[in-house]
């Protein structure tokens, strides 16, 4: 559901233009998930970020609140001049779909959809520290905003 946006936050072609080699590694914080009534949970997550082939990257990312689950992995490919692309899937729900967006150093805008579902990410990265906002109006999950912390 919307937690596979986290996907999102992951790509390039090479060392020199990459604008997410600083993402390699393991990754955790914590956050808030809203639900479509208006209700809000803490959430935990751990992530882990991992080159792919071609440039690629790789995310592997759990994340749980009283209520909520989910297990995300996603293969994204940087497609030049800022352009991003990829898939992803959630274990937990049985669902899959696609992305595309762009990214610059330190910030990701990006689009993630499968049949019956879309959802908006906005990804900022400062050194080590990583806000991570994923909007899916109408969706059981409406909004998940997460702080992530490198190497915890």
């Amino acid at each position: 559901m919307t937690a596979s946006l986290l996907a999102f936050s992951a790509a390039g072609s090479g060392a020199a233009d990459n604008p997410f080699t600083q993402l390699i590694g393991n990754w955790a914080g914590s956050g808030k998930i809203t639900v479509s009534n208006g209700s809000n949970e803490r959430i935990r997550c751990r992530g882990m970020y991992r080159p792919a082939d071609k440039g690629g990257l790789g995310l592997n990312l759990r994340c749980a609140s009283d209520s909520y689950k989910f297990e995300l992995a996603s293969d994204i490919a940087y497609e030049g001049n800022g352009n991003i692309t990829g898939s992803w899937n959630e274990a937990s729900r049985g669902i899959f779909g696609t992305l595309a967006g762009r990214a610059t150093a330190g910030l990701v805008q990006a689009n993630a959809s499968s049949v019956g579902f879309s959802a908006t990410l906005l990804i900022r990265t400062v050194g080590n520290s990583q806000t991570v906002t994923m909007r899916s109006p109408g969706s059981e999950i409406s909004e998940v905003s997460i702080t992530l912390m490198r190497g915890k």
